[in-house]
């Protein structure tokens, strides 16, 4: 029986071979699988029991700041032999052999490189959504511009002025980098931050539909704000999802 702890952010990769006899049990925290093609999977508390033989899970990571506990149990027969996709080997004493970072005194992962990794997400979606920023604000405004030569004048009966093109361009910006903060706010401190950012944003979507149907505009001008609402939506949504779903490097 031995304990492995994983400090706050902290990831250690799963070995196939290493977990294949054994049956581990959160006993403080919470730990996160981290599955086969990077997603992250559910997160595990205290007292959940898991195996991950077979599973293709492929690393365990702490979610959260204070230290995870996992007590793990394994058969005290010096040879197992393992099923793995390729053919059958035999691993002799994996625990001392190949894990040693892992004692019956717990030892605590090396949280480094699950901040590191995670750092180069952010850094990644960041430069992603500026670039998505650009061109939703270049989509936005090409598509006010053909509305307008098209004949809808964008005016606005409270103020009795047409909306500048310019004007579609800042709002259009600042909602965006709006966009990209709340997506590096998932991927920074959610587990699930692909899932809950498409729950915010098509919801935040719905809700811009609101002021263009309450303005009093004429229903040419309204139908055209809405429709330039979802431009930048479509841009921006899809983009910064699969940047929250890419897996690090």
């Amino acid at each position: 029986m031995r304990t492995l702890a994983l400090r706050g952010g902290a990831r250690v990769a799963v070995v196939a071979a290493q977990w294949c006899d054994t049956f581990a049990v959160v006993t403080r925290g919470r730990v996160q699988l981290e599955l086969r093609d990077g997603e992250p999977g559910p997160v595990l508390g205290r007292g959940a029991g898991f195996w991950l033989r077979g599973t293709g899970v492929r690393a365990l990571r702490n979610p959260g700041r204070r230290t995870a506990r996992v007590r793990i149990f394994t058969r005290r027969a010096r040879t197992v032999t393992c099923q793995l996709a390729q053919p059958t080997r035999t691993v002799t004493e994996p625990w001392r052999n190949d894990m040693s970072s892992i004692n019956d005194t717990g030892v605590g992962a090396d949280p480094a490189s699950g901040r590191t990794s995670r750092g180069h997400r952010l850094r990644r979606l960041v430069g992603t959504g500026f670039l998505a920023t650009v061109a939703a604000m270049a989509a936005t405004t090409l598509a006010a511009a053909l509305a307008r030569a098209l004949g809808v004048d964008f005016e606005i009966p409270d103020g009795g002025e047409s909306i500048p093109l310019a004007g579609f361009t800042v709002v259009t910006g600042f909602f965006s980098v709006v966009g990209v903060v709340i997506a590096v706010a998932f991927l920074a401190w959610s587990a699930r931050p692909a899932e809950r950012f498409i729950w915010t944003a098509t919801s935040l979507t719905v809700l811009s539909m609101i002021p263009p149907l309450i303005c009093g505009a004429d229903a040419v001008t309204t139908t055209a704000l809405m429709g330039l609402h979802l431009v930048p939506a479509a841009v921006m949504i899809p983009t910064l999802v699969r940047g929250l779903r890419t897996r690090a490097d």
